[in-house]
């Protein structure tokens, strides 16, 4: 199971969860979220060892200017969170991996993601809220069981240490890795390093 922390922002925090060496890292590029990057340099980035998947978070972005960031910060991955269409996410993919999030509830539409299967590497499964992730708060992963498409998923949306045993039984052949954020923050954007170690290593236990 692929680890993705979401909501980095701080220098010296963003070292230290590197040391636990989780497979992608999440850097927040919209202006309304706690997390949002700011100033943050880019060399900050360009220390980061190889491993880690550098991926910049997006909302309804003009596609120059992902483009633009996409170079100054050296971002191997994009996710996407607003009402980017198939086309976009297609041209994005040319140059870096793409995750296409969607907010997930009960009601959820999974046929509308056909239309983005072959412009995209991976979805990821948020909760579905007025904000664009970041909620804590967990919707009911049955729903999963209505996707029946190739795409692998990332499971995002209230993940915690209480709730990461349960995360561990999801059996769904698409399921890749689970994305970490607000539930394990001392404040937005700055981690628990070590609620973050013991999530990785029940995570990584088989």
């Amino acid at each position: 199971m692929k680890i993705k922390v979401c909501g980095m922002k701080m220098p010296g925090n963003i070292k230290a969860i590197a040391g636990l060496e989780p497979d992608y890292m999440g850097f927040i590029f919209y202006g309304k979220s706690p997390r949002y990057v700011g100033s943050l340099p880019a060399n900050e980035l360009a220390a980061l060892p190889a491993s880690i998947v550098k991926t910049g978070v997006f909302v309804n972005e003009d596609l120059e200017t992902v483009k633009q960031l996409i170079n100054q910060y050296q971002l191997a991955a994009v996710q996407l969170h607003g009402g980017e269409s198939p086309e976009y996410c297609a041209e994005l993919r040319e140059q870096v991996t793409v995750l296409k999030a969607f907010g997930v509830d009960e009601t959820f539409d999974f046929e509308v993601l056909k239309d983005y299967a072959n412009s995209v590497d991976y979805f990821l499964f948020d909760t579905k809220t007025a904000a664009h992730g970041g909620s804590g708060q967990v919707f009911d992963w049955q729903v999963l069981d209505r996707y029946n498409l190739e795409v692998p998923f990332f499971l995002s949306g209230g993940l915690s240490a209480e709730n990461l045993p349960e995360v561990k039984q999801l059996k769904h052949p698409a399921f890749y890795g689970v994305d970490l954020n607000s539930r394990f923050e001392i404040e937005p954007g700055l981690k628990d390093e070590e609620k973050l170690r013991s999530a990785f290593t029940l995570l990584r236990t088989n």
